[in-house]
């Protein structure tokens, strides 16, 4: 029977149906519910509900927890629904009737909302580290190889000369762009529902500042309602985050896929990063980069799966919030597993030089003719028409040195100015709560 059950024994079949995965999502949430449960037990004390004794006891077991968690030794019991309930089940098997106190002024819905954002804070901090290893990558990248030539293309057409250090430093730019939605996702979840209950606060006289304190939230979610319906909502503010970023990640991996075919053949994949065929002996598959670019375009789906299917709900606590930890859960492992690799592939990349020197390129420098021609005097449209018919008549000749040096062109790749944009960016990510649940789970 389940600690909160009315004696009422739960039909098998609905209690898997109801459960479903749960309790495998729960195991990721397990050192976060300590970590939430030590800042409760403190306040309880300190408001009257827990003596001394019973807090001591209490906070010593939940240590003895948390750190059998973090050696891996903590698995949650199949005929336990929940890592909330197993938590409070191991407390009363150890402590008897102190352990059932432990639950005074909470809910499992404040429980949880608790347990996501402690859990989303990391992930996010973990997540922006992956995202400046390969920002740096990135911006090495395009500094090796500013001066290498390649065609840009519009329409899938080659259109006008680009190089490998404008490409690059793109992706570098947008990864500053993106950690701009990582800090508004921080923002959202950096907010303290704990006390709310099951969205509609209690009668007992809890300091919901002290706990807001004790677990480093910038600020608490002071509406109680409002608290509960966070959850939804923050899923929905991170699938933003990690859908930006999978966009990044997605077009880059589609980039070099294109060109790593030997119709391209701009860049080469290190061995390691390709796979060969059954059949076909010649073939080196960039397996890695279509995966990333599957796993990213599978993610960029998540805000419409997460508004679609939660966003129309009323307002109060439903079954359906279940749902989103099978969700965002593994959304946040695959964009880190494709930042890491994205990452290593990219440090073992090769780029091929004089790629212009093709005479299939020639006419991508036909911009560079009209704009001498109108640095010269003749008007754009004059100027146009001249080159356009130089091509018809096949009599056009392409120059033999370019230059461009406005700001971001390829000339002038500001790479200073992006790193500073993203270090900007970064700093913004504000994770100073770390030393603070560090003195709470601290032997």
């Amino acid at each position: 029977m389940k600690i909160w059950e009315k004696n009422i024994s739960t039909n098998k079949k609905i209690e898997e149906f109801t459960v479903g995965d749960d309790t495998y999502y729960d195991q990721f949430l397990a050192p976060y519910d300590v970590i939430g449960s030590l800042a409760h037990i403190k306040m309880l004390n300190k408001i009257g509900l827990l003596e001394d004794v019973e807090y001591l006891a209490l906070r010593a077991e939940l240590k003895n927890i948390y750190a059998q968690i973090k050696s891996g030794e903590f698995q949650i019991s199949d005929d336990v629904e929940d890592i909330h309930s197993m938590i409070e089940w191991l407390l009363t098997q150890k402590l008897g009737d102190t352990g059932k106190k432990i639950h005074a002024g909470r809910s499992r819905n404040d429980q949880v909302l608790v347990d996501l954002h402690l859990m989303f804070r990391d992930e996010i901090q973990e997540i922006s580290q992956l995202i400046k290893v390969f920002f740096e990558q990135l911006i090495a990248l395009a500094e090796e190889h500013k001066d290498q030539l390649m065609p840009g293309y519009t329409h899938l057409q080659a259109a006008m000369p680009s190089s490998f250090g404008l490409w690059f430093s793109a992706y570098a730019e947008n990864l500053a762009d993106d950690l701009v939605i990582w800090q508004a996702a921080l923002q959202k979840v950096d907010q303290n529902p704990l006390g709310s209950g099951a969205g509609y606060g209690t009668s007992l006289p809890l300091n919901r500042s002290m706990t807001t304190e004790l677990l480093g939230f910038k600020t608490l979610a002071f509406n109680v309602v409002h608290a509960q319906m966070d959850r939804g909502r923050s899923e929905l503010f991170l699938s933003f985050a990690l859908a930006a970023t999978a966009n990044t990640l997605g077009k880059l991996a589609m980039d070099v896929c294109l060109y790593n075919s030997q119709n391209f053949g701009f860049i080469k994949l290190d061995d390691a990063f390709t796979t060969g065929s059954s059949i076909m002996p010649h073939k080196k598959n960039p397996d890695v980069f279509e995966l990333i670019r599957a796993k990213c375009n599978l993610i960029a789906q998540l805000p419409g799966v997460i508004a679609g299917a939660f966003g129309f709900l009323p307002s109060g606590y439903h079954r359906d919030f279940q749902l989103l930890k099978e969700k965002i859960f593994p959304a946040l492992r695959e964009i880190k597993s494709c930042l890491d690799i994205a990452t290593l592939a990219l440090k073992n990349i090769h780029v091929k030089e004089d790629l212009l020197s093709d005479e299939k390129y020639r006419l991508i420098f036909s911009v560079e003719i009209v704009n001498d021609l109108v640095k010269s005097g003749v008007p754009f449209r004059e100027a146009y028409q001249k080159v356009a018919q130089d091509i018809q008549n096949g009599t056009f000749t392409a120059p033999k040195n370019i230059d461009h040096t406005h700001e971001g062109s390829l000339g002038n790749l500001c790479l200073a100015e992006i790193k500073q944009k993203f270090t900007k960016a970064f700093n913004s990510l504000d994770f100073t709560y770390v030393p603070k649940i560090e003195a709470l789970v601290s032997p």
